[in-house]
C-alpha cells in the first residue's frame, strides 16, 4: 500500500522505516527544505529505546549523545542548592538511557531509510479528498497524487490534523508555560555533563555544555494567557525573552546579552494535544500530532517511536483490512498516552515552581533522591510505562 506521511521527524521517519520493512511504499513529505538540525536536548529511554535497538541505531545515538552525570539546581550565587545524580534514573529504568539533540535522533532514524524511501522536501499536504479508490492528496508545490493511507506526523501544529479533524484550538490543552531554546558558541562557564538550572518563581533558565564549545540554553516561564502569540521572527523571540527574564538573577543578564549572537531560536507554547480519536477514515495521526504529552513528560521522542512501531505493526497484522489496523493501533496506545499526559500535567508545578517555597521544596526533595525509596516515589511513575511492547513478525 502507498502511504503518505506528512513530517520527517522522529515519528514520521520511524513509521516509514517499519512500513518499508513490512513491504509497503511510504512517501515522506517535509515542509523544510531538508532534514532539520539543532533543537533542544531530549532524554531518550523506555520503549522508544527498545524500538531504536531493534532498528540498530543505538550505537549511533550513544556516539552523538551525552551521558549526563548530574542535574544541578543552583542559587543566584551559582552554588548548588539541590539536584541529583542521573544514576537514580538508570537504576529505575529497565532500558537504556541517553541524552541527545532531538535532531540527532531524527537524523539517525532517517539515515536507515535514506535512498530507500521517497522523500519530498520543501512541500506539505494541502488537501485530502476521499473517493472510492483511496485518498487524493494535494500539495503546495508538487502535482497531486493518490495514496491508500495518509499519516499526520507533523507535530503539535499539525496540518493534517487541521485538514481532517478540525482547528488546533479544539484539541490543544495549554499547560500555562512558554518555552524557548537556543545554542551559543564559546559561552563561559562550562559544567561538563551537568544540566545546570536556576529558578525564580514562575521562571527557569537552564544550560548544558555540549561538544565543540557550544552551550544549549532552555528558558521556561509561566504565562497564563495562551493568546499571547509566539513571535514569528528571531528578533521578536529575543525581545520576548528579554521581557520575561530581564530582571532574573544568576547568569541570566550575561546569557541575555550573549543571546544577541544566537542563531535560530526555538519558541513555543507548552501544550498537549488531547483527542478522543486519532483516525478518520484512511487518515491517522501519530506522535505530537495525535497526543503531544509536552516537554514536561520528558519522553515525547520515545513515545513517538513507540507509536510508529505499533501503528506499522498493527497495519501489517490487519493485512487487507487497513481500517482495522488503525483501530487496533488506537486501542493499544490511547490509554498509555492519556496516562502520560495526566502525569505531565501533575508534574508541571514541580518543573517550574510558582513560589519561592516551591523552589526550596523541590531542591530539598531532589537532594534526597540519593535514597532509592525517595527516587522511586518521585520518579518511578514518571519513568516507568504500564505497557508491554508488542512483538510483530517482520518480513
Amino acid at each position: 500500500m502507498k502511504v503518505a506521511i506528512n513530517g520527517t521527524g522522529i515519528a514520521g521517519s520511524t513509521l516509514a522505516y517499519w512500513l518499508y520493512r513490512y513491504g509497503h511504499e511510504p512517501v515522506l513529505i517535509e515542509q523544510a527544505a531538508g532534514p532539520r538540525s539543532g533543537g533542544y536536548i531530549v532524554d531518550f529511554w523506555g520503549h522508544g529505546y527498545d524500538v531504536a535497538t531493534m532498528m540498530g541505531i543505538v550505537p549511533r545515538l550513544r556516539e552523538s549523545g551525552y551521558r549526563v552525570k548530574e542535574v544541578r539546581f543552583v542559587g543566584s550565587d551559582g552554588r548548588r542548592r539541590g539536584g541529583f545524580s542521573t544514576d537514580v534514573i538508570t537504576r529505575t529504568l529497565n532500558s537504556g538511557f541517553v541524552s541527545l539533540r532531538r535532531s540527532d535522533l531524527a537524523s539517525a532514524i532517517y539515515a536507515t531509510i535514506d535512498g530507500k524511501v521517497e522523500t519530498i522536501f520543501g512541500d506539505s499536504i494541502t488537501t485530502i479528498d476521499d473517493d472510492a479508490h483511496g485518498l487524493h492528496i494535494g500539495f503546495g508545490h508538487h502535482a497531486s497524487r493518490r495514496f491508500d493511507l495518509v499519516v499526520g506526523a507533523d507535530g503539535l501544529h499539525s496540518r493534517v490534523r487541521e485538514l481532517r479533524f478540525g482547528r488546533e484550538e479544539q484539541f490543544e490543552f495549554y499547560l500555562g508555560y512558554k518555552v524557548a531554546a537556543f545554542e551559543l558558541l564559546g559561552y563561559r562557564r562550562r559544567d561538563e555533563l551537568t544540566y545546570v538550572s536556576y529558578a525564580e518563581p514562575g521562571r527557569q533558565i537552564s544550560r548544558f555544555s555540549m561538544r565543540d564549545d557550544r552551550t544549549l540554553f532552555l528558558f521556561v516561564y509561566r504565562d497564563p494567557n495562551p493568546g499571547h502569540g509566539i513571535p514569528a521572527t528571531n528578533a521578536g523571540r529575543k525581545a520576548a525573552l528579554r521581557d520575561a527574564f530581564g530582571n532574573v538573577g544568576w547568569e541570566c543578564p550575561r546569557i541575555l546579552k550573549a543571546m544577541e549572537g544566537a542563531g535560530e531560536i526555538y519558541f513555543d507554547r507548552v501544550s498537549q494535544i488531547r483527542m478522543n480519536n486519532w483516525t478518520k477514515g484512511r487518515t491517522v495521526l501519530i506522535g505530537d500530532a495525535a497526543a503531544c504529552v509536552s516537554l514536561l513528560a520528558g519522553e515525547g521522542s520515545g513515545l513517538a517511536m513507540t507509536e510508529a512501531y505499533v501503528l506499522a505493526g498493527e497495519f501489517a497484522c490487519a493485512r487487507d483490512n487497513a481500517l482495522a489496523g488503525l483501530e487496533h493501533y488506537q486501542m493499544r496506545l490511547m490509554p498509555l498516552l492519556q496516562d502520560k499526559q495526566k502525569a505531565a500535567s501533575r508534574f508541571a508545578s514541580s518543573f517550574v515552581p510558582k513560589t519561592g517555597f516551591g523552589i526550596a521544596l523541590r531542591n530539598c526533595l531532589s537532594s534526597l533522591m540519593v535514597l532509592p525509596p525517595v527516587a522511586d516515589l518521585l520518579l518511578g511513575r514518571q519513568l516507568q510505562d504500564d505497557f508491554s511492547l508488542p512483538a510483530y513478525a517482520v518480513r
